[in-house]
This record gives C-alpha cells, structure tokens and sequence, in this order.
C-alpha cells in the first residue's frame, strides 16, 4: 500500500470514532494558497477552520483564541515563521498538534520544526485526502515524519547534530522495541501497533516508555529523531 493509502486507511478508523469536528487554525500568508487550501477542506465533514491567519502574529493570537485541536502553519510566514510560533506557544504552556506546510527545500528547519513541536510536514500542493487525513491523525496525537522529511532531517543531523538533551544509551533497544519504533514513526497508534505486532495495547505503552527511556528522549518525536540518529530508522 503506498504512504497515501496507508494515511487515508488510519484516518478514516479516526474519522468514524469522531463525533465532533475537528477544529482547526489555519495560517499561510499567501492568500491564494490559503484559500484554496480553506476551500478544499471545506469539503470535509469532520475538519472546520475556526480561524485564518496571514502571518505568525495573527496565527498565535488565533490559536490563544480558539484552542483549536490542530494547528496547520506555513513554515515561513511574515512577523513570525511557524516554528516560532510552536515555540511561543510552547513557552506559554499552550503546546497543541501542529502540521507544517512546506516546499520541502529548507532542509536546515526541519529539525528544528520537529524539536519545536511540529508532528509533520506536507507539500502546499497536498490533496484534500492526504491534507484530512494527516489532520486527523495530528488531532489523535500521531506524527507525520514522511521518508522524503526523515531523509532531510538525517541529513540535517549529520551536518549538526542534535541540540535537544538526550540521555547516554545505557543499553540497545531490543528488535521489538525497534519495530514498535518504526511503527510509531509510521503514525500508528498505540492500538494499531498492537494489531500490527500481536500485541497488547499495554505492552505497546511499555515498549514505548522503555523506548523513551532508553533513547533519552521526553516524547515519541523526540525518540523518533533520536532513533534516526542512532540508525534504528
């Protein structure tokens, strides 16, 4: 199944278990883009845009504004970039699920997006499946490192390194762990990682807190990042 099929496939199990929308800030100061992104996901019947934002002031007053579920952000924005936003709000003790868009060609931000708090990346030009899809799975507290962004952050932390705190391996993680690592990277939730591995959804959650802890990571982004680096992705 190919990466859409597979973000579509999870999203609609998230979509039916919804029974309110899913609120949504949205900000791109290109109001071209903006709009015809708006318009797209007007045709869902799940995601609502609360608010639009044409630069990083008016996204970070939006999102105090509304608390929406999910926040999609251009990466580069006027006043404020996106990632600047993730981390005043990060500072404010606001932290919500965020999607950047972008062109894909600004390899030096992506680790500092994912470090900030981003959950994913996608291309201006997404289609409405791809873009609902990947809205649902950020509001269900999933990450989107798709294989062109993990390539880039490689590159990235190669070049630089990391910058978060991470503690020193005290032991490898053990092939189950790594898989449950890879799934997680994935997007999967607990409870599909489970189905995936003939697991419990309790021993997934113990596999992923050992992850954590082994990879000194504070959360599955961060293990993610951190697993890259250590070549278990």
């Amino acid at each position: 199944m190919s990466y859409e099929g597979e973000l579509i496939s999870k999203s609609e199990s998230y979509g039916q278990a919804q029974d309110q929308k899913i609120r949504v800030v949205f900000a791109e100061d290109q109001t071209i883009v903006r709009r015809g992104i708006v318009a797209l996901l007007h045709t869902t019947k799940d995601i609502q845009i609360v608010a639009e934002a044409a630069d990083g002031h008016e996204a970070l007053a939006a999102i105090k504004a509304q608390q929406p579920d999910v926040a999609l952000l251009d990466i580069r924005m006027p006043c404020l970039s996106g990632i600047e936003v993730l981390e005043h709000l990060a500072q404010a003790g606001m932290a919500i699920p965020a999607i950047l868009l972008t062109t894909f060609d600004e390899d030096p931000l992506f680790l500092q997006a994912v470090q900030a708090g981003a959950k994913g990346f996608l291309l201006k030009d997404v289609s409405v499946e791809r873009l609902a899809a990947a809205i649902r799975i950020a509001a269900q507290g999933g990450t989107l490192l798709r294989p062109a962004v993990t390539e880039r952050v490689v590159r990235a932390i190669q070049g630089k390194g990391t910058s978060f705190e991470s503690a020193s391996l005290p032991d490898r993680l053990t092939p189950r762990e790594t898989d449950v690592l890879r799934l997680i990277a994935a997007g999967y939730s607990n409870r599909e990682i489970g189905d995936a591995l003939s697991m419990s959804e309790g021993s997934v959650k113990n596999h992923a807190s050992s992850i954590l802890s082994k990879l000194g990571a504070r959360d599955r982004t961060r293990a993610v990042l951190r697993g890259i680096e250590l070549g278990y992705l």
